[in-house]
């Protein structure tokens, strides 16, 4: 006589039951935590509670956090993949690499953790290397050696990556309380170099103005164009 059988969607006295949720909800919920409040936010805890189960269901999907924030960020860069398509294969591969590397900006901009894990393990994050693939090809366009090839798409990345997670860093605590606007906060700091010795500091005085009034995302392009100017005249432009 056959004894008693678990009961349909329940498992059996001893085994562990697997969590209903995906790898993909876990990292879409990872994602989603990290974008409302940074890396510290995300917590296997906080993960578990978000999805509905306990903390040994996360486990099913991911071995570590590390594990996780590498594949989160891999699935934000499919996105910018998908936005990048259209600027490749172009007649000006330089115009096509800055639009690259202006879309993947402003992704970094509005998820500053990003910036932190972009390609830090490339075979739990794919689209990472097809990111640095599709800048590569751009650069394969013009008349350069590898070496230079390699330099030229090391240096846009690391500019794109640096300006991206410098200006998206948490503003001034008075800034997001609403105690002070931006631009009256960067007045304060601009009348500080006003004060400043012009004959110590001739440059300061010089952009003083300049600063007081800038655009992040303008500084950032014009930076960019420098540095594409640079690698159009190294390409024999």
């Amino acid at each position: 006589m056959a004894g008693p059988q678990p009961v349909a969607g329940r498992a059996a006295p001893g085994t562990r039951r697997r969590a209903s949720h995906s790898l993909e909800a876990v990292i879409a919920e990872a994602v989603r935590l990290l974008d409302e409040a940074g890396e510290p936010a995300l917590t296997f805890r906080a993960l578990a509670g978000r999805l509905g189960g306990g903390v040994a269901s996360i486990y099913w999907y991911v071995a570590s956090k590390d594990e996780l924030l590498d594949r989160a960020s891999d699935h934000v860069l499919a996105e910018v993949l998908t936005a990048t398509e259209r600027f490749t294969g172009g007649d000006d591969p330089i115009a096509d690499l800055r639009a690259i590397a202006v879309t993947f900006f402003d992704a970094i901009v509005v998820r500053p953790w990003l910036a932190a894990y972009f390609m830090r393990d490339t075979e739990l994050q794919p689209n990472a290397l097809r990111l640095y693939e599709r800048l590569g090809e751009q650069v394969m366009e013009l008349d350069l050696t590898p070496r230079q090839r390699f330099h030229a798409v090391s240096a846009v990345l690391g500019f794109v990556v640096g300006t991206a997670a410098d200006l998206g860093q948490q503003p001034p605590q008075e800034v997001v309380d609403g105690l002070i606007g931006r631009e009256a906060y960067l007045a304060r700091f601009a009348d500080q170099w006003r004060r400043l010795d012009p004959a110590e500091f001739p440059f300061v005085h010089h952009v003083v103005d300049e600063f007081a009034g800038h655009d992040d995302a303008d500084q950032f392009r014009a930076g960019l164009d420098l540095l594409l100017a640079g690698l159009r005249l190294q390409a024999g432009g």
